[in-house]
């Protein structure tokens, strides 16, 4: 998906800035802007920041007392840590764009991408659609959401700006995916066979109904979606502002979905549903027994559960073997940046979490130490809001930052005995937002639409400078409504 250089002659958004055009924007409009004229000519390529996020961490764990050789040390230890969770990761978007790139599925985004009839309203469609298939799945709310702003971006009877409507396919990731069935942390702390023995101890098992389920949870996502999506209509540039998808030199290559002739006799089983139809039998008989031993709770807390249920999905939606293999062949570009920059971050959260001094205590004790001892009951929330908010900014992993936090964030709920299902709430709700700023889970969007980061960041920027006060406040004013129930330790 090749970019041509940017013209700066007349008609080009620079031109219209000097021409003074930008003064008549709205206020939301006229930040976003000024932010995204900042982040295209400073925002560096994502892979740079994860390699920057591993040298601040390395530069935080030697401040705090930690030799060279023990960072080295913890460094290739967790560049490989996260490569089970990687997988997964890489499922979800696969399984998410199998489902999404299938003939039912591209009509559903055919007519849903003929509904606008304006720029700005084709936008708050985009974030509509990615908020609203977060709370389902975050992969299916990145692959379809991206691909209706790639249909929107072919329509030459409205001008929509690419840029907006791409950093609206961020905002369910950016808000509330981890509030809804596919939250790492919640599904964790259902499963205790998925747990670690050291925090089943501290924790127990926590099912959804006091986590995803409670009615301030369900509260929160509808008050943070509402906000986004008028957040996202409201910073969406005027007509005249406007930077389509192909005066940012994106061009599709266009790949059909239509097969070709059959060859040879050994190719009939590839374009034969009959092997489609027994995989999926298998997957779906699987499933049900869970469900009947389980219950529906707790079948759809997994994450490999959700995997495989896309999957079977997706292998029924294609329907011929050889669509499927297309399909998968055409998510590559969405994989491969998770592929390349999760073990970096693994590498980072080793060294924060791994990597001791001579107390024996690793920059993420430090940093939860300061953190908690100065929280009490009342100020719990905002203050591990905020502490998930910035580890976040570096630890970008639902499940795996979770891991890191929740022995000694969940420890000090008990000892101010707080909820414990709607801590990980706040643990949720927090770490979802820096997923606005944070160019690594951009990365199945940027390689669907063909763009950069800092095309992005500045209408994220906007996203997250408005969401970042909200959720605290949310999480402190609904966590005051619950009560502390001990832990329940099978």
């Amino acid at each position: 998906m090749p970019r041509e250089p940017m013209a700066s002659g007349p008609g080009t958004s620079s031109s219209l800035f000097r021409a003074g055009t930008l003064l008549e924007e709205p206020l939301l409009a006229r930040i976003a802007q000024r932010c995204c004229a900042w982040s295209e000519n400073w925002f560096p390529d994502s892979l740079v920041v994860a390699m920057l996020a591993v040298a601040i961490v390395a530069v935080g764990a030697l401040g705090s007392g930690v030799s060279p050789q023990q960072i080295a040390n913890s460094f290739g230890a967790g560049f490989w840590s996260l490569i089970p969770f990687t997988m997964q990761m890489v499922f979800i978007i696969l399984g998410g764009f199998v489902v999404a790139d299938s003939q039912p599925a591209a009509r559903l985004i055919d007519w849903l991408a003929g509904l606008p009839r304006t720029g700005r309203g084709a936008i708050a469609l985009v974030a509509s659609v990615s908020v609203l298939a977060s709370l389902l799945h975050w992969g299916l709310s990145t692959v379809l959401s991206s691909l209706l702003t790639r249909r929107l971006g072919q329509r030459s009877d409205i001008r929509v700006d690419y840029r907006a409507a791409g950093a609206a396919t961020c905002l369910g990731l950016g808000s509330v995916w981890a509030l809804g069935l596919s939250s790492s942390a919640a599904q964790l702390e259902a499963n205790p066979h998925s747990m670690p023995v050291t925090l089943l101890a501290v924790t127990g098992v926590i099912p959804f109904r006091e986590t995803v389920f409670l009615w301030q949870s369900v509260l929160m996502a509808s008050v943070l979606a509402a906000v986004g999506i008028f957040i996202a209509w409201a910073s969406a540039p005027s007509e005249a502002m406007v930077r389509t998808a192909s005066e940012l030199g994106v061009s599709y290559s266009q790949k059909s979905n239509t097969l070709p002739v059959r060859a040879r006799p050994g190719e009939w089983l590839e374009y034969s549903p009959l092997l489609t139809l027994f995989v999926a039998s298998l997957g779906i008989a699987w499933f049900v027994q869970e469900l009947a031993s389980l219950g529906v709770l707790t079948a759809i807390s997994n994450l490999n559960t959700y995997n495989l249920l896309f999957l079977i999905a997706g292998l029924l939606l294609q329907w011929r073997p050889r669509h499927f293999i297309a399909a998968v062949a055409r998510s590559v570009p969405g994989v491969g940046g998770v592929l390349v920059q999760f073990p970096l971050m693994g590498a980072a959260a080793a060294i924060l979490t791994t990597a001791a001094g001579a107390t024996h205590q690793s920059l993420a004790d430090h940093l939860g130490h300061v953190f908690t001892r100065v929280a009490t009951h009342d100020t719990f929330a905002p203050i591990i809001g905020a502490y998930s908010a910035i580890l976040g900014l570096f630890v970008p992993s639902g499940g795996g930052k979770w891991i890191i936090e929740a022995p000694y964030v969940m420890q000090a709920a008990n000892a101010l005995q707080y909820h414990l299902g709607w801590t990980v709430q706040i643990y949720n709700a927090a770490e979802a937002v820096p997923n606005l700023v944070n160019p690594f889970w951009m990365l199945p969007m940027l390689g669907i639409l063909g763009l950069k980061a800092r095309d992005l960041i500045g209408y994220t920027f906007v996203q997250f400078v408005v969401a970042l006060p909200l959720v605290l406040a949310l999480l402190w004013f609904l966590g005051m409504t619950l009560t502390y129930q001990p832990p329940v330790i099978p």
